[in-house]
C-alpha cells in the first residue's frame, strides 16, 4: 500500500509508507495530488521539477509538499506521474524529482490546498520502512 486517507474533521490527512525515503516522497506526491485532483482528467503535457533541501527526513518531505503546493497555487500544476525521485544525504539531505502532469482547470480540483501543516507531521521510520503522517489544511 502507497497511502492511505484518513478521516479528518476539517482538513485532509493521509499516511504514507515507502521502502525508501524517495519512495515515501514519490507515495506522498500521489496521495497529495489524489486528494485535490482528478487525475484521471489530467493532461500530461507539463512537467514539474522539484528540488528542496532539508537537515532531517520530515523537513525533507515538509519542504516537497510545500513545492507542490506552490506550483498548484501559482503555475497551475497537477501532477499525475511521477518521474523519479532522488535523495542525497550528508549533513543536508536533498530530495530531486521530475513530475508530469498538467494545468489545473476548475472542473478537476476537488477541493484547493490552503497549507501543509505541521500538526502532528510525522516522518520515521518503523519496521524497517519509513512511514509519513500528513495533514493539509484546506
Amino acid at each position: 500500500m502507497r497511502y492511505k486517507f484518513v478521516d479528518h474533521t476539517a482538513d485532509v490527512a493521509f499516511e504514507v509508507f515507502g521502502n525508501s525515503l524517495e519512495e515515501l516522497i514519490e507515495n506522498a506526491t500521489y496521495a497529495f495530488y489524489d486528494a485535490f485532483v482528478y487525475t484521471e482528467k489530467l493532461d500530461e503535457d507539463r512537467e514539474l521539477e522539484v528540488n528542496v533541501e532539508a537537515d532531517s527526513p520530515d523537513y525533507l518531505l515538509y519542504n516537497w509538499l510545500n513545492h507542490l503546493l506552490f506550483a498548484f497555487d501559482t503555475e497551475f500544476f497537477g501532477g499525475k506521474n511521477v518521474k523519479f525521485v532522488k535523495v542525497e544525504g550528508g549533513e543536508i539531505l536533498k530530495a530531486t524529482g521530475r513530475i508530469k502532469g498538467g494545468t489545473l482547470k476548475p472542473e478537476i480540483v476537488k477541493v484547493e490546498p490552503k497549507a501543509i501543516t505541521l500538526h502532528n507531521f510525522v516522518v520515521e521510520k518503523k519496521n524497517g520502512r519509513w512511514y509519513a503522517y500528513v495533514v493539509i489544511d484546506i
